[in-house]
């Protein structure tokens, strides 16, 4: 269905137990990092289920500004960068990345490499989130990384990245980390890069760690805390595969566990290097059971859904998906370790505390999460979604339940998963 103009829609309950498969789109994760290091390296490669969505569609158009040659075939799901070995084609370029913040970090890592004057703006909430970390890292090592607010816009003066040793906190976003990695096997001399305090989402650290070694770039390192890169060069890979998106699947594993039943994502294990496949374990400590076959996983509802409580520093981005389901628990659920979501597309840990005491759900904020209470007397609303796909999307999940579940904005999920009501339909 086309949300681009739809106000909101209506989430219709389903009143039978789940028996539905599913499929959902590449990676968001696994297609910007491959959109990065691809056309760092010297040739062409092809990504084979890549994610057509916002923000993977304004990463790449920022690259063909950029003067990269970017084949898109939305159809077949591949996109071709042919690859320059490091070096940047445009001298000059002002980018456009409206809310896609893993753009905005890892595209201002990625200027520093060139020879030439750049700009990075995005929309408003573009301009609320946090890049000053990675900033003074890129300045330390010889790049000239301006931002007036600590935020974007971004200005890069590039000449090239020297190289030396920088240090970083960990606990605004694993994204800052992610982009200096990425980039340093192109400075001049070898990168140090030490990361003070707790880490944020390792798992993403490790999706990129995956991708550099994919594209044979080999790093020495010490935990999450310390990384030495020497000078070297990605290859191109001709083909390479991109996992299927293990968020988007979050949602249509939460399903049964409130709706009974069993859905199946198909093309997914659990082996992939996303973090986010990790729900499946919260799932399980619910009451929920996940069985594998070897090209999808199936998760069954529980007879009774149990609360936990839980650190998802790791998983942040399912989050909300927890919240979701958890007023259907019979004991309550607490969330813990997700400050960083307060600087996301919104302030996901006050919007989603909000909206659950709109649908009648007793919970309580913390400063990095929430406590949320069993209910059995919702109140039917309409959901104001902030403009974030993923609280457009969780909250879809109690309309399963729910009568009377409405969605603002729908055309939000655009940003990762465009098709997303399309897929939810299936399920009844």
């Amino acid at each position: 269905m086309s949300l681009a103009y739809t106000p909101k829609i209506t989430i219709t309950p389903i009143t039978h137990p789940l028996a539905s498969r599913v499929e959902v789109p590449g990676s968001k994760s696994h297609t910007n990092r491959a959109l990065l290091v691809a056309a760092l390296a010297e040739g062409d490669t092809t990504l084979h289920n890549a994610l057509f969505s916002d923000d993977s569609i304004y990463f790449a158009k920022a690259l063909i500004t950029l003067g990269f040659d970017v084949h898109l075939d939305s159809e077949a799901k591949t996109m071709t960068i042919f690859g320059h070995g490091g070096h940047i084609p445009n001298a000059t370029a002002d980018l456009l990345i409206g809310n896609a913040g893993t753009a905005a970090r890892f595209l201002t890592a990625m200027l520093s490499l060139g020879h030439g004057e750049y700009s990075i703006e995005g929309v408003k909430r573009m301009r609320q989130r946090p890049i000053a970390e990675l900033v003074s890292a890129l300045n330390r090592l010889g790049a000239h990384v301006e931002t007036q607010s600590g935020c974007p816009p971004v200005y890069v003066h590039a000449d090239g990245l020297p190289g030396g040793k920088a240090s970083m906190r960990g606990d605004v976003s694993s994204q800052f980390l992610s982009g200096l990695l990425m980039v340093a096997p192109y400075a001049q001399e070898p990168v140090e890069i030490t990361v003070e305090g707790p880490l944020n989402s390792k798992p993403y650290i490790d999706l990129t760690l995956g991708v550099m070694t994919d594209f044979g770039v080999r790093i020495q390192r010490d935990g999450y805390e310390h990384f030495n890169v020497i000078p070297q060069r990605y290859q191109a890979l001709g083909v390479y595969p991109i996992e299927s998106d293990a968020s988007a699947a979050s949602y249509f594993f939460a399903a049964p566990a409130i709706c009974g039943g069993w859905v199946e994502v198909s093309d997914l294990s659990r082996d992939v290097r996303q973090g986010d496949i990790a729900f499946l374990d919260v799932l399980e400590k619910m009451g929920c059971v996940v069985t594998k076959s070897e090209t999808a996983l199936r998760i069954t509802g529980p007879k009774r859904l149990q609360g936990v409580d839980i650190d998802m520093s790791d998983i942040s981005d399912t989050s909300m998906t927890l919240a979701a389901i958890a007023p259907f628990a019979e004991t309550p659920t607490s969330i813990r370790g997700i400050t960083s979501s307060r600087l996301k597309e919104t302030d996901r840990v006050a919007a989603t505390c909000t909206e659950l005491r709109r649908l009648g759900v007793q919970v309580d904020e913390h400063s990095d999460g929430m406590t949320i209470y069993p209910t059995e007397n919702f109140r039917a609303t309409a959901i104001h979604t902030y403009d974030d796909h993923r609280i457009a999307m969780a909250f879809s999940l109690i309309g399963l339940r729910v009568p009377g579940i409405e969605i603002e904005n729908p055309g939000c999920v655009a940003k990762t998963f465009p098709n997303f009501f399309d897929v939810l339909e299936q399920l009844g």
